[in-house]
């Protein structure tokens, strides 16, 4: 199955609590999407990896991801190296997605860092001839990064205002990392009570940027090229400000 977006996530919910409503619009709008999940979570401190890989299910259903799988690389010990470039390679070459979302680079979780560089790099070898793996070669166009650090401007945002319910039900499907106020585990930057308003803070935010109630920000390296200005920016004198 060819993919049109394809997301990279470190461990199920990442690419849900930044891209989920991107993915649920492009969905609703008949492409097809796919999330990989590059660990299952097996170091969090609440929950199980049988939970995480439950939730993340129930959350791809939320999103109406037409693939969703998980790699199993090692937790806390995502390595940029061959064995897991080749690994991200095949899926590449096997889903050929025309965009990829992943991980800014700039981040302090190690795991998220290292997604970042170690997907980047992976599209870029997966369009080597030499590198062998029984498949065609294959580059996506572009790469579209998430979870931008404050300091970041986003290249471009994308209207989910009507798609923040979806988004929401794709993240409450993790359960185990949310707040529980009969949970006995300890306590987490996820289960904190306002860490789910914080999240949709950060869209409505973006929202504001574009004149809509949420958005979601994306960077990308280099100029966007826009073949068309006249019908491109005439589309979004309706939302800008001057």
């Amino acid at each position: 199955m060819q993919l049109d977006i394809l997301a990279f996530g470190a461990h199920p919910d990442d690419v849900e609590l930044f891209a989920g409503g991107t993915l649920a619009k492009m969905a609703a709008q008949g492409y097809k999407t796919g999330i990989v999940d590059m660990s299952r979570g097996e170091l969090g401190t609440r929950g199980t990896p049988e939970e995480r890989a439950r939730e993340a299910k129930k959350a791809a259903a939320a999103l109406r991801l037409a693939v969703r799988e998980n790699l199993r690389l090692p937790d806390g010990e995502i390595s940029i190296d061959s064995k897991a470039r080749l690994r991200v390679i095949k899926v590449l070459r096997k889903y050929r997605p025309n965009l990829i979302l992943l991980h800014h680079w700039e981040d302090k979780h190690p795991d998220h860092v290292n997604t970042s560089i170690l997907v980047s790099e992976a599209v870029h070898h997966s369009g080597l001839a030499r590198i062998k793996t029984g498949q065609e070669r294959f580059r996506p166009n572009r790469i579209l990064y998430f979870k931008l650090p404050p300091q970041w401007a986003p290249s471009f945002i994308v209207d989910v205002s009507e798609f923040a319910t979806q988004r929401l039900a794709a993240i409450e499907a993790y359960r185990s990392q949310l707040f529980d106020p009969a949970s006995r585990e300890p306590v987490t930057e996820l289960s904190r009570p306002g860490f789910l308003l914080e999240i949709e803070n950060i869209h409505r935010y973006y929202g504001t940027l574009i004149g809509r109630a949420e958005g979601e920000g994306f960077y990308t390296r280099g100029p966007l090229e826009v073949a068309d200005p006249v019908d491109f920016f005439g589309k979004q004198a309706s939302r800008s400000f001057f």
